[in-house]
Order: C-alpha cells, then structure tokens, then sequence
C-alpha cells in the first residue's frame, strides 16, 4: 500500500478530507521520526513498538572484491511486532 492509497484509505474511512487525512498522516510520521531522533522509542498498543538501537563499529568484507571495509558505529531503527498484529496476520 502506497502513501496515496493510505491517504485515500484515511479520508474515507474518518470523512475527512483528502488533504486534511494527509496533514495527519505526515504528521504522524513527523512525530514517529523527532521522538526516535531523540532516542525515544514509540509503542502503538496492539501494533508494536519501534525503537532506536546502537550498533557497534565493525570490519566486514566486501563480497565481490573480498577487501576489508571498516563500518562505523551507527544507530538503526528496529520493530517488535505487537500480540495483536501477529495474531491478525496469522
């Protein structure tokens, strides 16, 4: 599913405008992506909770040249599915 099929999905659903159903999904979005910037994680009851984590600074090969390259620490965003949503897919 698209973003534009989300929006559409959206508006429909809650009778809301086309354009007011995109505000807040940008929205949403915009608060998921400050509040895991900050280190924060974000849990949605019944669907799941994101959260920031580190990954350590490693040497790894490169597959087709098999040359050494150095990764840097970094941090990477990881899911956890809720009981809920793994119930309805299964």
């Amino acid at each position: 599913m698209k973003k534009s099929e989300i929006i559409s999905a959206l508006a429909e659903r809650t009778g809301v405008t086309k354009a007011d159903a995109e505000r807040i999904y940008n929205e949403t979005f915009n608060i998921f992506k400050e509040e895991l910037a900050k280190g924060n994680s974000i849990a949605v009851n019944g669907f799941g909770t994101f959260k920031v984590s580190e990954r350590n600074a490693r040497n790894c090969r490169n597959p087709k040249t098999g040359e050494t390259i150095n990764v840097p620490a970094h941090k990477a965003v990881s899911f956890k599915v809720g009981s809920e949503l793994k119930k309805s897919v299964n």
